[in-house]
């Protein structure tokens, strides 16, 4: 072996354009003549100086160099993971194949010599979970307990040592990051003093080791980790719960009285509705309380006027804003009339030729989107119509069998749902009769009869319930004959509405087979389920088409007829004219800017043919 003590001083850097030759001018001779290269590179690449030979030749390749190293620069600091503030972080990704040079370190009794960096580095097995503690083997014999700790003291902090007499040992440490730095220590020399004996020399090998203590610490962290977060969980879930509802309290004939005051007030009702509802769920209702029960029940169901009262408050509103919305309709439609008129006059021959061409095209789309709009609010207008029609005809037709329907149907479910209330207060009395009864039997203790608590013997009490009985007994009866006669007459009810259905379709395959003849006619309104038969309304039309043989515009027609009837709209009046083509035609009359669409009357064009 070959030891190389190299001592340098250096005045200056180097410029690149001087090169590397340039130290050996700053730089004083060498003590011990250099015969082992490697020995010389090793010491060179330590101090962080570029490994040159005396001659300024590179005596190691590139890749073999500490990472990041600039030859321009001709020096680095010298990059030692032992040193303080080396710890867990991640060291830049560094090729497998290219083997790392590591430093020589000199302790106080011993020396570690790095291996040969073309050697592979050193196996290690998988890391156990918070692993702190090392397995060193390959220690030198003579190597003490002193002298590992002083090796290893510069990894961290050393709870325990662990030595055995076959040359290995465990060192545990106090945190998991000093273990890195212990592992980086694997695959070197350590030789004891300067002794040659085999015995103050080995090959150490550093790895981890899997250890009880480090495993239930690690458990024991990982469960504190997952009860703080739980605990944040459980923080988080609280704060976005909604707040619990508040406690019901328990029955009491105060609180009776206290819920029955507020069972009267319009703004408390909801909240002591909740604790009625409850106290009658938990079962709080006994033959003691009933009455007290019976009267917050009442007070309960004297809120239904109040409500129906409210129920009728909003509908008055209803149909005042109804009203309203309709009027505001109307008018509009009167204004898109009155613009609609503006145009009609506005394409008379007297006024439209007075107009340029590109006038003409505005005006004419002008007034087709007025007429789109003024037909969609119509539309909307005789609908509206349509249904206060129809609830108008509901209104009338009370009496129709629909309706007697409907009475009985409601009437035999009130009937049912009372003959099952009397069914079971009539159950009810016959279980107290059987208490009675059964109390009188077995009871040795006259005293509790003549109780002025109950205020009547049981002798009285049963004959009161059995009158009771009796009487029910008669109501459910009579109930019952009521109930009969009302499905029978549902019956016939329904009878006569399956056999007036049968006549109304009757009557309108008629009507819609009914030939026009000697003017008498039907008039189709919007919906095909609505129809009116007015054989004058088509008449005037008909005369007034008659009287104007060169036919007549849809506007000029459509403003004679809303002289006689305003809330006929030109929409309807087209779409009747074009239910009767065997009396109405539509013809294109005039040329260039005056062509127009007319209707004419063709009524009698059949029977001047024939």
């Amino acid at each position: 072996e070959i030891r190389v003590f190299m001592f340098v001083q250096i005045t200056q850097l180097p410029s690149p354009a001087d090169g590397v030759g340039s130290l050996g001018a700053e730089q004083n001779h060498l003590s011990v003549p250099v015969a082992d290269h490697g020995a010389w590179a090793t010491a060179m690449n330590n101090l962080g100086i570029m490994p040159v030979g005396i001659s300024g030749q590179q005596l190691v390749s590139d890749s073999l160099c500490i990472q990041r190293f600039d030859p321009g620069l001709g020096l680095i600091a010298p990059i030692n993971p032992m040193m303080a503030g080396i710890s867990l972080v991640p060291p830049p990704p560094v090729p497998s194949d290219l083997p790392v040079i590591k430093e020589i370190i000199h302790c106080k009794s011993c020396t570690l010599f790095p291996q040969n960096p073309n050697l592979p580095p050193p196996s290690t097995r998988e890391r156990p979970p918070g692993c702190k503690t090392v397995f060193v083997g390959g220690l030198p014999e003579n190597a003490t307990e002193e002298i590992i700790r002083e090796v290893f003291d510069q990894c961290g902090e050393i709870i325990a040592i662990r030595k055995s007499k076959k040359n290995f040992c465990h060192i545990r440490f106090s945190e998991e990051f000093m273990v890195d730095k212990a592992i980086y220590l694997s695959g070197y020399r350590m030789r004891i003093g300067s002794s040659t004996d085999k015995k103050d020399s080995g090959r150490i090998h550093v790895d981890f080791a899997q250890a009880r203590d480090d495993l239930y610490e690690w458990e024991c962290k990982q469960r504190l980790l997952a009860r703080e977060e739980r605990h944040r969980r459980k923080i988080h879930e609280d704060r976005l719960r909604p707040p619990s509802p508040p406690p019901i309290v328990h029955y009491s004939e105060h609180e009776a009285a206290l819920l029955a005051d507020r069972l009267k007030d319009d703004h408390k009702f909801s909240e002591a509705t909740a604790v009625l509802f409850t106290w009658i769920d938990r079962g709080e209702v006994n033959r003691r309380t009933a009455n007290h029960f019976y009267s917050m029940i009442q007070s309960a169901n004297s809120h239904v006027r109040r409500l129906m009262s409210e129920k009728a408050q909003h509908e008055e509103e209803m149909e005042r804003a109804k009203e309203i919305f309709k009027n505001a309709l109307l008018a509009i439609l009167t204004q898109f009339e009155q613009i609609t008129a503006v145009f009609t006059a506005a394409t008379r021959q007297k006024a439209w030729d007075h107009f340029s061409k590109a006038q003409r095209k505005n005006i004419d789309i002008w007034r087709k989107q007025c007429e789109e709009l003024r037909n969609a609010h119509s539309e909307e207008i005789m609908g509206i119509r349509r249904e206060e029609e129809m609830e108008m005809s509901d209104d009338d037709s009370d009496e129709s069998p629909c309706k007697r329907m409907r009475v009985c149907d409601q009437t035999q479910a009130s009937l049912k749902e009372e003959n099952d209330s009397l069914r079971w207060q009539l159950d009810a009395y016959r279980n107290e009769v059987e208490l009675l009864r059964k109390e009188t039997r077995g009871s040795g203790r006259p005293d509790e009869d003549h109780n002025p608590a109950h205020g009547h013997s049981p002798e009285a009490q049963i004959q009161l319930l059995q009158q009771n009985m009796h009487n029910m007994q008669q109501q459910l009866l009579s109930l019952q004959e009521k109930l009969t006669s009302k499905e029978a007459e549902l019956e016939q009810a329904r009878e006569e509405h399956r056999y007036l259905e049968g006549e109304v379709l009757t009557l309108r395959d008629k009507v819609w087979t009914l030939m026009l003849f000697n003017g008498e006619f039907v008039t189709f309104c919007l919906s095909d389920d609505v129809f009116l038969s007015s054989s004058s309304f088509v008449g005037i039309i008909s005369t007034f088409l008659h009287v104007h043989p060169f036919g007549a515009n849809l506007e000029y027609l459509w403003s004679y007829i809303q002289r006689l009837d305003s809330k006929v709209s030109a929409g309807e009046l087209e779409r009747l004219m074009v239910r009767l083509p065997t009396m109405f035609r539509q013809e294109l009359s005039g040329v260039g800017a005056t062509l127009e669409k007319r209707w004419k009357f063709c009524g009698f064009d059949s029977l001047s043919s024939a």
